[in-house]
């Protein structure tokens, strides 16, 4: 035991002291230097670290700021619908349970910077897919001859949507006036309002509108319809839906 003890004790005296650790053995100007030495990397590679994202973040980090208040207001100015990106249309139940998809081809319309909304449908553009129910829609139904077109208007306060931003989405109850042949009846409908591009608007219905004939006195012309088609009922009630993009100007 005491020759092992004695033989590490000659290995350890006999490994050298690096000669890095002599400076911080004695305290003085050679102390000082190499710790100031050794930091100096340090201190740069942390002010490196915290410069990166101050220079990641630079002018193309605030352009969708620089964008967002450059973007005009949705009440700025007038809309006009887009027929090319827009929907009106219903679904007919016959024999209290086949449903078929309709909808109106020619629609148009506008929104005042005001508020002041209105939507012309074209009723001689409704398409049922069977030509024969088109010609009856057109011609008993709704009398397209003396009644070309139903209307559709609403107020709505500016208000509540000057703060809508490109991209963000707001619902909002609406109360319209809709006409057709000349009646006019008052709905209510819940509206989903899209701003989709500085340009661009999209309305969508949240929930299907409901729709009847007695609402607009076409019982009699419903009734007819389904005499000639030999059908044991039409539903009076239709869910209407509708897409409505309109564009700045």
């Amino acid at each position: 035991m005491r020759r092992g003890a004695a033989t590490a004790r000659s290995v350890t005296r006999s490994v050298p002291r690096l000669a890095v650790n002599a400076p911080f053995q004695r305290r003085g100007k050679s102390h000082i230097a190499w710790t100031m030495l050794l930091r100096r990397p340090l201190a740069l590679a942390a002010a490196a670290f915290a410069l990166a994202p101050a220079a990641c973040a630079g002018p193309e980090a605030d352009s969708p700021v620089a964008e967002a208040t450059a973007t005009a207001a949705v009440t700025d100015s007038a809309w006009t619908l887009d027929p090319t990106a827009s929907r009106l249309g219903y679904v007919s139940i016959k024999a209290g349970e086949v449903a078929e998809n309709n909808r109106f081809d020619a629609i148009s319309g506008s929104v005042a910077a005001d508020g002041t909304a209105s939507l012309d449908i074209d009723l001689a553009s409704v398409n049922t897919g069977v030509d024969i129910r088109n010609e009856r829609m057109r011609e008993i139904f709704f009398g397209v001859a003396e009644n070309p077109k139903a209307t559709i208007t609403a107020t709505l306060d500016p208000a509540r949507f000057v703060g809508l931003a490109v991209g963000q989405s707001v619902t909002r109850p609406v109360k319209a006036e809709v006409t057709i042949k000349g009646i006019a009846a008052e709905v209510e409908a819940e509206v989903l309002v899209t701003r989709t591009a500085e340009d661009r608007v999209m309305v969508v219905t949240v929930a299907p509108l409901i729709i009847s004939t007695d609402m607009f006195g076409l019982t009699d012309e419903l009734g007819e319809l389904r005499a000639l088609a030999q059908l044991p009922s039409i539903t009076p009630a239709v869910p209407v839906t509708f897409t409505l993009t309109f564009k700045r100007g």
